[in-house]
C-alpha cells in the first residue's frame, strides 16, 4: 500500500497542475497594428490605403496560441467580413491579414478585433480603427476633346435649370429636393443658363423663350411677392408668396434680387430686336427692373444700401451690404436704376467702405497681390455672382482692376489648396476650389481661412475665365477620376471630402449656375457682351467713374 501510494502521488500532482493550467487564462494585448506598415493607434483612422495591395500586421504583447484563433471575432465591416488570408509569424507574436478580393477604391472600412476568447487566452479591448482607400487613377469615362468636354459639362449641368425648373413659375428651385422653394439669385443665374442652352444647340430659341416669357410673367405678376420692388430669398414657386429664408428674412432681399436682375436685363439685350412677343418679354423686365426701389434700402437716406427689409421686422436684420464680397451687382443696379438710383457716395462710403480694409487689400499671399478683400479672398464665389454678367476683363475703378482681382483672388485659392497646411487628402493642383457649398451635415462658405476639407466643383470651373488652364485640369481630375463619385443627372454634385470620403448627392441652383454662365463667358463672352450693352448699365457704370473699355 505504502508503494502504491507512493506511485500514486506524483500522479495527483500531475492532475493537480493540470486543473491549475485551466483556470489560469492570459489576457492577450496587442501591442502594434499596421497596415501598409503605417502604425494605425486603437480607435483612429488612416487615408490613403492602396486598395489592390494591403497588408494588415497586428503584433501581440506576448506569445498566442494560433491553434486557437477565433476568425470570427476578426472582421473587416464594409463588404469584407472574414474574407481574408491570414497567418502567424514563427514567433507566434505578429499576424499577418489580406484581404481575399482587391477592395473598393475611396471607400471606407473598419477592422474590428472583437473583445472574448481568442488565441488561447482573453482579449479584454476591443481595438477597432477606420481604413480609407486611396483614388483609383484610372479612368472612369472615355477621353473626348476639350472642347468636347467643355460642352458637355455646359450641358449636363444646363439641365439643372431646364428639366429641373419649377413646373409652374419656370423658376430655378433652391436645391434638389426642396419642391416648392425657388430662389431668386439662383433663378437669375438660371434663365442666363437657358440664353447658353439656345447658343449651345442645347434648346432652341422657341423653346428658351417660352420657358423665358413664364418665368418673367410669373414675376411681373402683382400677385408675386415683393417689397419695395425687391424679391425675396425665397418664393413658392406656385403662388409666388414668400417663403422665409429665416425668421426675420421674410421680406426683401436686396442681393439676391441683384442677381436676378442681372439675369433678367441680359434676357431682355438678348431678345430685344425679335418678334412681337419678345419685345413684349423685354418690356415686362423693364417693368420689373424700374419697379426695384434700389434707393429705398438705403434706410432713410444713408449712405449704404441693406441687404433685408421685412413688412413685420422693419429694418431689424440690419445687415449693411459693404465690400469685399459677391454684392458689386448690387451697388452697380442701384446705380443703373432709371427710376431709383443712388449716387456715387452711396458706392464709396457703402460698398467701397471709402477704400478702407476689408475692401482695399494689396497684400501678397502666395505671392500673389489681392487688391480687395479679407486675407486670402474668401471664398471664390465673391469672384463668381456679380460677374456673370459684369465683364471685369477691363473693367477698373478708383479701387481696382476687377480683372487682376478675380484672377489673384482665384490663383490664392488654388494655390492654398495646393499648400494643404492642414493636410487633406487629395488636395493637389488638379483637386482644388474653395467656396461656399454643402459640407457633411451642413452648409458653409470654404475659404483658405474657412478649410474644412471640401472641394466644391464650381469653385473651380466657375472660375474658368480667370485660370483657364488650372480650371481645365481641374474638369478633367473631376470628370475622368472622380466622375464614377461625383457625375451625376445634373453635372458635378455640390460637394466631397476626400479625407472623411464623404460626397455630397445634392445640386444647388447658384452653384450650378456660374458653371454654366461662366465657362460660356470663357469661350464667346456672350453674357458679359449682353449685359455691358445694357444702356441703363452703361450710365451707372458711367455714374460710378468705371473704365470698361470694349474687347476685341
Amino acid at each position: 500500500m505504502k508503494l502504491f501510494a507512493l506511485l500514486l502521488l506524483p500522479f495527483l500532482f500531475f492532475m493537480s497542475c493540470k486543473k491549475e493550467d485551466k483556470i489560469v487564462v492570459n489576457d492577450i494585448l496587442i501591442d502594434t497594428v499596421l497596415v501598409n506598415n503605417i502604425y494605425v493607434p486603437n480607435s483612429s483612422s488612416v487615408n490613403n490605403v492602396d486598395f489592390i495591395n494591403i497588408g494588415i500586421k497586428i503584433v501581440f504583447n506576448n506569445e498566442v496560441d494560433t491553434s486557437k484563433f477565433v476568425k470570427s471575432k476578426l472582421f473587416i465591416s464594409g463588404g469584407v467580413d472574414t474574407a481574408y488570408n491570414h497567418r502567424f509569424d514563427i514567433s507566434r507574436k505578429a499576424l499577418y491579414i489580406s484581404p481575399s478580393n482587391s477592395l473598393n477604391a475611396l471607400a471606407s472600412y473598419r477592422l474590428v478585433f472583437d473583445q472574448g476568447e481568442n488565441l488561447g487566452g482573453i482579449n479584454k479591448t476591443l481595438y477597432s480603427f477606420v481604413f480609407r482607400t486611396r483614388i483609383d487613377s484610372t479612368p472612369k469615362f472615355p477621353a473626348i476633346s476639350d472642347e468636347a468636354l467643355l460642352t458637355l459639362v455646359q450641358h449636363q449641368t444646363f439641365k439643372y435649370f431646364w428639366d429641373y425648373g419649377h413646373p409652374v413659375s419656370g423658376l430655378a428651385r433652391d436645391r434638389l429636393g426642396s419642391g416648392d422653394i425657388i430662389t431668386s439669385g439662383g433663378s437669375g443665374f438660371g434663365v442666363m443658363a437657358i440664353l447658353v442652352g439656345i447658343e449651345r444647340n442645347f434648346i432652341t430659341r422657341e423653346e428658351g423663350f417660352e420657358r423665358l416669357n413664364k418665368i418673367v410673367n410669373f414675376l411681373v405678376n402683382p400677385q408675386t411677392d415683393k417689397f419695395h420692388g425687391a424679391f425675396p430669398h425665397w418664393l413658392n414657386g406656385s403662388t409666388g408668396k414668400v417663403v422665409p429664408f429665416s425668421t426675420k428674412d421674410n421680406g426683401g432681399d436686396l442681393v439676391e434680387t441683384a442677381f436676378l436682375i442681372q439675369g433678367l436685363l441680359t434676357v431682355k439685350e438678348y431678345f430685344k430686336n425679335g418678334s412681337l412677343p419678345e419685345v413684349s418679354m423685354c418690356d415686362s423686365i423693364q417693368k420689373i427692373w424700374e419697379n426695384v426701389e434700389w434707393d429705398w434700402y438705403q434706410k432713410n437716406e444713408e449712405n449704404v444700401l441693406y441687404w433685408h427689409w421685412s413688412p413685420s421686422y422693419s429694418w431689424e436684420m440690419n445687415h449693411q451690404i459693404g465690400g469685399w464680397n459677391e454684392a458689386l451687382m448690387t451697388y452697380v443696379l442701384a446705380a443703373s436704376s432709371p427710376t431709383h438710383s443712388i449716387s456715387k457716395q452711396v458706392y464709396d462710403n457703402g460698398w467701397a467702405r471709402n477704400g478702407t480694409y476689408p475692401m482695399v487689400n494689396n497684400k501678397l499671399f502666395y505671392g500673389i497681390q489681392l487688391p480687395l478683400g479679407s486675407d486670402y479672398g474668401g471664398p471664390l464665389f465673391f469672384a463668381h455672382y456679380s460677374f456673370l454678367g459684369l465683364d471685369p476683363r477691363n473693367l477698373t475703378d478708383q479701387y481696382a482692376n476687377y480683372w487682376s482681382q478675380n484672377v489673384a483672388h482665384t490663383q490664392i485659392n488654388q494655390a492654398r489648396c495646393i499648400a494643404n497646411p492642414k493636410k487633406y487628402v487629395g488636395y493637389s493642383a488638379e483637386c482644388w476650389g474653395l467656396t461656399a457649398s454643402d459640407i457633411q451635415n451642413g452648409y458653409s462658405a470654404s475659404s483658405p481661412t474657412n478649410d474644412l476639407g471640401v472641394i466644391a466643383p464650381t469653385a473651380a470651373l466657375s472660375s474658368y475665365p480667370y485660370t483657364s488652364s488650372e480650371s481645365l485640369k481641374a474638369m478633367k481630375f473631376f470628370y475622368y477620376i472622380l466622375g464614377d463619385k461625383i457625375w451625376g443627372e445634373y453635372g458635378f454634385y455640390d460637394a466631397f471630402n476626400l479625407t472623411s470620403l464623404w460626397f455630397a448627392d445634392s445640386y444647388i441652383a447658384i452653384d450650378q449656375g456660374p458653371i454654366v454662365c461662366m465657362i460660356e463667358n470663357h469661350r464667346t463672352g456672350l453674357l458679359w457682351d449682353l449685359f455691358m450693352a445694357n444702356n441703363d448699365v452703361q450710365l451707372g457704370l458711367n455714374k460710378l467713374e468705371f473704365s470698361y473699355l470694349e474687347t476685341e
